[in-house]
């Protein structure tokens, strides 16, 4: 070994020992700046890859808001009330109610026994409804089955089905996809999806299909999951994120296509509207049925994974594809690649992050984030709703608006993204909402209790007006946290557990998007109380967001170790940031390998050293102190 270095000769050994050659770098896990542009970088083959899961995107629009159509509560007309024991007088021409709430109310003009509030509103106080919906359809479940009055608590536990089935997709899927790859996830994920998807259309009652939705919502998650990381992983640095914001506004064009397309099933003849519209929805997945053999393994994944063989045939595919000749190619990426066929795969769980210092530090951040995000969303677009408006022809005029404040998040993120970095723009955008939200909690109080007191018609207006406004900019900046958020934890989280990872915050954001459905369950009671918490953590989240590192340009890290290199960076001035201590000049990397570190056992060395020290020189020196101490250091004593 020393004959390698011949420049050791030429200092003293230190303990005894002479200083190992330093082992050349190696390329494999340099992905972003060694593998990758060996392949031809962000290719053609790279560029064709990313398109093919742009397509999905547009149908998994379509599946997460089917539930405003499907699951809309329909206006109700009493043609025959109950009379049985009552003081009710029929109404001439029949009583009408809106389906605002999940309740239909009717108003009698006498007192009643039944079902009561106390109040002279008769809940549900009618024999046979005639039911409308002013969403594009003419029937729907809740029509179908007539979920209304004692049986609407069924259609928020239709809501519920696809929120939770998607959450427990996010967890169990994410963990599939790091221990046996994307690909696999993928296309078991779109073979039921198909199945599942298909049969919800054929339920035969309400119990049927909140049980069918469960397992499509659980499918969902796992394909929009692979296809979010798949999509990381093809791109270069550069690339990342304005690959991933194309897919982000071809799933809002989902969301402003859906009207359209229930317009189109309306009025089926032989099928039920909604069973039209579930089949169209779902159909377009058949598309993705070639992915079997067109779309391939992750590569980043495979060589994260020491899967080796399926790396090199799937690396002289790819070169194959960019017109790159690998066998003249000077990295020496294939060689190196050569030389580790024999090593075995391995795999790594997403438990093995809690044994990390920083990496499940930012995880659990980016999750409350999410869940705040998503959380607080709702709280602002009920804000934005006003209950006692009446239906128009505008009748989707308030799902026009929150898909258009999503266009204008996604348009808005691109620059703001490009200008402050990954961590300055979730943090600019979470200190938006927060402001927004304690403003509209706490300024519109402060209106009406000190200004305009007497003139309470121009006090509940403005009171009203700074409530949608707040609320349109509260929606806008939570959404955009949402979408940072989940993109924040596929850039920081190593590739051999970035399924899992990116999961939990996923999950998390379902968890935020299920307390809309819980507020419904409950008549929205203690909404007030339910907004001031989500206010709350947006205040934490501020504060934890100055815990996470910026990712910006920054090749996307491979194992555990490379997820503990990322350190937070000064917020103002990008960069390293300083150690405490200042560093010295002297290399300690390798002292771990010296023999006095070896031979260090139960502190033996310790008390050793500090016997010699002990011994007054001139002593040391007349007895051979220093030899004797010497070889016993050198034999373990």
């Amino acid at each position: 070994m020393a004959a390698g270095r011949p420049e050791a000769q030429d200092h003293p050994p230190e303990n005894g020992f002479t200083p190992l050659e330093h082992p050349a770098p190696r390329l494999l896990p340099h992905i972003d700046g060694s593998v990758l542009p060996s392949l031809g970088g962000f290719g053609k083959h790279q560029k064709q890859l990313v398109v093919l899961t742009w397509i999905p995107a547009l149908f998994i629009g379509f599946s997460q808001f089917s539930d405003y159509f499907l699951l809309a509560q329909p206006n109700g007309t009493c043609v025959q009330p109950l009379t049985n024991g009552s003081n009710w007088t029929v109404a001439s021409p029949p009583v009408t109610v809106t389906g605002g709430s999940p309740a239909l109310q009717l108003k009698g003009n006498g007192t009643g026994e039944g079902y009561g509030d106390g109040s002279g509103v008769l809940l549900c106080a009618c024999k046979e409804w005639r039911l409308e919906l002013q969403t594009g359809l003419s029937q729907n479940v809740v029509t179908k089955w007539n979920l209304v009055c004692d049986s609407a608590w069924k259609v928020h536990i239709a809501k519920f089905s696809l929120l939770v089935g998607s959450i427990f997709g996010y967890l169990v899927m994410g963990v599939m996809a790091d221990w046996f790859g994307r690909h696999p996830v993928l296309i078991l994920s779109v073979l039921f999806m198909l199945v599942f998807g298909l049969s919800v259309a054929f339920s035969v009652n309400v119990t049927m299909f909140s049980t069918l939705r469960f397992f499509e919502g659980f499918c969902l998650a796992g394909l929009a999951l692979s296809l979010y990381v798949l999509r990381i992983e093809l791109c270069l640095p550069g690339w990342r994120f304005s690959m991933t914001m194309v897919a982000s506004f071809l799933m809002v064009g989902g969301q402003l296509l859906m009207p359209g397309v229930a317009a189109l099933c309306r009025n089926w003849p032989d099928r039920d509207d909604w069973q039209v519209l579930q089949i169209v929805i779902i159909s377009p997945f058949v598309l993705m049925l070639p992915y079997v053999w067109i779309f391939p393994e992750s590569l980043r994944w495979l060589l994260a994974t020491q899967h080796y063989r399926r790396s090199k045939a799937m690396m002289l595919h790819i070169a194959r594809k960019n017109q790159v000749d690998m066998t003249t190619e000077p990295s020496g990426v294939l060689t190196e690649l050569e030389q580790e066929l024999h090593k075995k795969p391995q795999r790594t769980c997403i438990v093995k992050m809690m044994s990390t210092r920083n990496l499940w530090k930012n995880i659990v951040v980016l999750c409350v984030n999410s869940l705040t995000g998503y959380g607080i969303h709702h709280c602002f677009a009920r804000s934005m709703m006003d209950p006692e408006a009446q239906p128009t022809a505008l009748c989707h005029a308030d799902y026009y608006t929150m898909a258009g404040i999503a266009v204008a998040t996604c348009l808005a993120l691109c620059p703001a993204v490009g200008l402050m970095g990954r961590r300055g723009g979730l943090l600019t955008f979470m200190i938006i909402t927060a402001l927004a939200s304690l403003l509209q909690l706490g300024l519109l109080n402060l209106i009406g209790k000190y200004s305009l007191r007497h003139d309470t018609v121009l006090r509940d207006t403005l009171n009203r007006k700074f409530s949608v406004a707040f609320s349109i900019i509260g929606m806008f900046s939570s959404h955009a946290v949402s979408i940072l958020s989940i993109f924040f934890c596929a850039e920081i989280t190593p590739t051999v557990i970035r399924g899992g990872g990116l999961g939990l915050v996923l999950a998390s954001a379902g968890f935020g998007m299920l307390t809309a459905p819980i507020m419904e369950l409950h008549n929205q009671k203690g909404y007030f109380l339910h907004h001031v918490i989500f206010a709350c953590c947006t205040l934490l989240c501020i504060i934890c967001l100055l815990l996470l590192p910026e990712p910006r340009g920054q090749p996307l890290p491979e194992s555990l170790a490379d997820g503990e290199t990322f350190t937070r960076q000064t917020l103002l001035h990008p960069g390293e940031q300083h150690l405490l201590l200042a560093k010295s000049d002297r290399d300690y990397s390798r002292v771990h390998d010296t023999p006095l570190h070896l031979s260090a056992t139960g502190g033996a060395t310790v008390a050793v050293a500090t016997a010699l020290a002990a011994v007054p020189a001139t002593y040391a020196l007349a007895t051979g102190g220093e030899v004797i101490g010497n070889r016993a250091i050198a034999n373990g004593v």
